[in-house]
């Protein structure tokens, strides 16, 4: 059973983000990062450097965060805002032991914690360590710009 019932978790004071529909190139499962590859969505991966979306439960059939999105069907894109909290996918084993810890692309779609110069897409709003056997949602908070981390910083 997931941590989050909800992908976009506001605030519910803001109107719903901006979505994109585009055709799944491999099975998608909310929360987890994708990139515009030839026209679909593709999901993003530790050598990512563009845009990121997150995918969307498919409320419009009335799925939960843990159903999956099929390949080759529409799927929905949330294309994230910084005043905005989501619920996005750590793969097992990822300890998060500070809020505003920064997060990157890693495999599979998945979120993994910065290093050097990698391409910051988020930071986390809760401390979780992901010893469950799964990826989980982690609640997070987009960069407001997506940037890299500098070896300076």
């Amino acid at each position: 059973m997931a941590r989050y019932n909800k992908i976009f978790l506001g605030p519910v004071e803001e109107t719903k983000p901006q979505v994109r529909e585009l055709n799944a190139s491999v099975a998608l499962k909310p929360g987890r990062l994708v990139v515009i590859s030839s026209g679909e969505w593709a999901l993003a991966a530790a050598t990512t450097v563009g845009k990121v979306w997150l995918v969307q439960d498919n409320y419009l059939a009335m799925k939960g965060v843990d159903d999956d999105w099929t390949q080759d069907t529409t799927a929905i894109g949330i294309e994230m805002q910084d005043d905005q909290l989501y619920a996005a996918r750590i793969a097992n084993g990822v300890n998060i032991t500070a809020i505003g810890t920064a997060l990157t692309p890693g495999a599979n779609g998945t979120l993994a914690i910065a290093s050097t110069e990698d391409l910051i897409v988020a930071y986390s709003e809760e401390v979780y360590n992901n010893n469950s056997g799964s990826e989980q949602l982690l609640k997070v908070r987009p960069a407001g710009s997506q940037s890299y981390l500098s070896a300076a910083a």
